[in-house]
């Protein structure tokens, strides 16, 4: 009677991963990584498989680890290679050894190949399932085989090489179903061949499909012959968790800290940033300290003061951020920093001047002082334009120089919009005193 009731329960389990992929991938993240190891050693590699590939690339590393390894074996061959050789990576060398010898021949040795470019290149993120035909096959035999061979995944071109296994193009998948059933690829070809080399960065990557609004891509090999193809669809999740920890590198945190990261590993990753930018805020502080005296005769300027430090950190960090965006899409590279620092100190200009007159209004109707007005007037022009100036050119220099721009240029350009916003309004206001 136990055994009747195992095996209905373990049916019922193929069931729910089967019908219910996204809701079986909340439950494993909400139970322990042992009792979710536990449950996939009793549902079908190929079952589980739609449930665990949705899973965050930590929780599925930790469940993975507690595994039994011929279970994990016969799970990681259902997974995209990236995400199955990502997972590997984790797992350590002697573990993942564990693993593979647990998998087929064919299967292992293929994702060894994977694991043997650099992390972050084309040819560690491929899918090497490419769909290859020869450049006189025709469109009826291409979609024949592509039935037989290639049922259930995601296939938007195929890919076609000449005589010597060189890549000649692709073709739509839509554009070869609609075709002549007798016409040949090659007549279906258009322009030269979109690829990257099994070396390129990921960067290089994006940048390609950026480029080319392409949803897929050829990775060639030694003598352009086709090795893999890169999906967009299943490298999104990589690209969106990239560009995630760049946001968190931002503020000061690290890269690889969770949301679930224990506290102290976020104090050690935390506390170093905070310090600098403690340092940073006095140095901030001994500038407003150098108008004492003018802040003593004039106590409006501490109340405006806020003002004009708050607009020119705004509008650094807009300037900011859309440079580290188009340094991490590789929208533009270190020849163009010229050209975006004029552009970004051209809108500061402009951005101050149009929020420098509504603010000239207002501490017109509240204070009745025209120098007060020119006052903050110019200093909102002055520090807004350096602070789209400064949020242009931080990144710009922080990785000419080989950092990561993501990880300080925020507390960069807070310690510069800080001094300049002080030091431009209390400036003019000790310069400009005898008209308040």
């Amino acid at each position: 009677m136990a055994s009747a009731n195992s095996e209905i329960e373990r049916l019922l389990a193929d069931d729910f991963f089967k019908r219910y992929p996204g809701e079986a991938a909340d439950y494993l993240v909400s139970i322990s990584s042992r009792e979710a190891g536990d449950i996939l050693s009793r549902i079908a590699p190929r079952i589980c498989s739609q449930a665990f590939g949705r899973l965050p690339g930590t929780i599925a590393l930790d469940i993975l680890s507690e595994t039994e390894p011929a279970t994990a074996g016969a799970l990681l061959p259902y997974l995209a290679p990236v995400q199955a050789v990502a997972l590997l990576d984790g797992l350590g060398p002697s573990r993942r050894e564990v693993v593979l010898r647990h998998m087929s021949a064919v299967e292992a040795a293929e994702l060894r190949r994977l694991l043997d470019y650099p992390p972050e290149s084309a040819g560690r993120l491929r899918d090497p399932r490419i769909a290859v035909f020869g450049a006189t096959t025709s469109v009826r035999d291409a979609l024949e085989r592509m039935r037989a061979t290639h049922r259930g995944r995601s296939i938007f071109n195929l890919f076609v090489v000449d005589g010597a296994g060189r890549l000649v193009g692709a073709v739509p998948l839509f554009q070869a179903a609609l075709a002549d059933p007798e016409a040949t690829l090659d007549s279906l070809v258009q322009g030269p061949p979109a690829r990257v080399s099994a070396f390129a960065t990921r960067a290089e990557v994006v940048e390609v499909m950026h480029r080319s609004k392409l949803t897929s891509l050829a990775v060639v090999g030694n003598g352009e012959a086709p090795i893999g193809v890169l999906q967009l669809n299943q490298l999104m999740p990589e690209f969106e968790e990239e560009y995630s920890a760049d946001l968190v590198s931002v503020t000061g945190a690290g890269r690889d800290e969770g949301a679930l990261s224990s506290a102290g590993f976020a104090v050690r990753k935390r506390l170093p940033w905070l310090l600098i930018n403690l340092g940073t805020a006095f140095l901030a502080a001994a500038v407003v300290g150098l108008f004492e005296n003018t802040i003593a005769r004039f106590t409006a300027l501490a109340v405006l003061l806020p003002v004009v430090a708050g607009q020119s950190g705004n509008s650094g960090s807009q300037a900011l951020a859309v440079v580290l965006r188009g340094l991490a899409l590789r929208e533009i590279t270190l020849h163009y920093w010229p050209r975006v620092a004029v552009k970004e100190l051209t809108a500061g200009v402009l951005n101050g001047i149009g929020v420098g007159v509504v603010t000239c209004a207002g501490v017109y109707l509240w204070s009745r002082s025209v120098g007060l007005v020119l006052v903050i007037g110019a200093a909102m022009v002055l520090s807004m334009a350096m602070a789209g100036l400064a949020g242009a050119v931080i990144p710009i220099l922080l990785t000419a120089l080989g950092k990561d721009p993501a990880q300080s240029s925020s507390i960069l350009l807070t310690t510069v919009t800080d001094v300049v916003g002080f030091f431009s309004f209390l400036g003019l206001a000790t310069l400009l005193s005898t008209l308040i």
